[in-house]
């Protein structure tokens, strides 16, 4: 992030806390090392990691197509502008509606289980996604190759539906992969792309091949890369892949302020965000950067501890600070995937603000409110007297 402490203040003044914040200038880095390493490969966002319309419209502007999983997430990439190839519609338990709107847009499908060519509109193009049973190198809760996992068809059967779509008159595009987010293990990609070649033999040649997303943030993408282009070119196929954490994690901060503290067996920073705002350390046991915006030398560990009445309500733990005092900013980072995406209204608590900070805008201001943020009333606006 390159945000400077002061504008951190000046948004939090302005805007208030909890709120997140967004730095172009890394989104548009994030994606520039992507597309350094992959080269001619195609790009699809996966949305499900920050959908926010500006930061969409951003990403459009720029070229990058969508992976949406949702009815909601196709509506956002409908009203961002993008249409046909720019559009991937996945998710293992796709709805009428997805399939409907899907065709509407000219979307490509990734089909996760042999029923769903009995599903698919007429004329469909469609991807398959093999699951490669792969333990990997992720909390379990974000394994999606491993062979107990919900999503994808078997190595085995892949082959199978990829004629079975040829039959009903769809065009069977290739073969997809995803093992996984947060990957720690750039083997883990090895041996998921060493799988896939092995059915070659089997497939004959295909058109694209789909290498997902999932990497760490700190991943080799160049020597990613290069094998995932050694496998497509062994099926003589064009490469797409789908980031959706790397491009905008390290681009979001989740700005807090200390409300005070105290000490029982351990040391606790309270401060006015938590689960509702952030929900992968309680979720995943996500670790995320915390960075003290106030001054002086460190005055102990301590574990940050949001609102809520939850014992798991912990943003971090051991964490050196300067002594605390009310008032004084923290900044939880790479918070931009999965932060306020997963921001929830539990215990009727308004979803915090969102900006993005940007100095190349040519109107001189720096920071742009991209959400407002919710009252109370938000909350419970869909809900009907009694």
């Amino acid at each position: 992030m390159t945000i400077p402490p002061v504008a951190l203040h000046a948004a939090a003044e302005r805007f208030g806390t909890p709120l997140y914040v967004y730095d172009a200038a890394e989104l548009d880095a994030a994606l520039a090392r992507v597309r350094a390493a992959f080269g001619e490969a195609r790009v699809y966002y996966a949305m499900k990691a920050n959908p926010n319309l500006t930061l969409l419209r951003r990403l459009q502007a720029a070229g990058v197509g969508f992976e949406c999983v949702s009815p909601g997430e196709l509506a956002r990439a409908e009203a961002v502008g993008a249409a046909g190839e720019r559009i991937l519609v996945n998710g293992p338990a796709k709805s009428s509606a997805e399939y409907a709107v899907g065709a509407r847009l000219g979307a490509t499908f990734i089909i996760d289980r042999v029923e769903e060519v009995g599903l698919l509109p007429a004329n469909s193009r469609a991807l398959v996604r093999v699951n490669p049973a792969l333990e990997v190198s992720t909390h379990d809760h974000l394994a999606t190759g491993a062979a107990g996992s919900k999503f994808g068809v078997t190595l085995a059967q892949a082959p199978r539906v990829l004629d079975a779509l040829r039959e009903a008159g769809h065009t069977a595009l290739g073969l997809h992969v995803h093992i996984g987010s947060a990957i720690r293990d750039a083997h883990d990609f090895t041996a998921a792309f060493g799988r896939l070649s092995e059915l070659r033999a089997e497939t004959g040649p295909l058109a694209v091949l789909d290498a997902g997303g999932g990497w760490g943030l700190d991943a080799d993408l160049a020597g990613i890369a290069a094998e995932a282009w050694a496998t497509a070119q062994a099926f003589g196929a064009q490469l797409w892949v789908e980031p959706g954490r790397y491009l905008v994690a390290r681009a979001g901060t989740l700005l807090t302020r200390v409300v005070g503290t105290k000490t029982t067996g351990r040391n606790f920073c309270l401060v006015d965000a938590g689960m509702t705002e952030l929900l992968r350390p309680m979720l995943y046991g996500a670790l995320h950067p915390v960075t003290p915006l106030w001054d002086g030398p460190d005055a102990g560990v301590w574990d940050i501890a949001g609102p809520a009445c939850e014992s798991g309500d912990l943003l971090a733990r051991d964490v050196a600070l300067p002594q605390p005092t009310r008032g004084a900013l923290l900044a939880i980072g790479e918070a931009g995937a999965y932060g306020a995406a997963m921001g929830s209204n539990y215990l009727t608590r308004p979803r915090p603000a969102e900006a993005l900070y940007d100095q190349g805008n040519g109107d001189g201001a720096e920071w742009t409110l991209i959400r407002r943020r919710e009252t109370p009333q938000d909350v419970w606006a869909a809900e009907l007297p009694g």
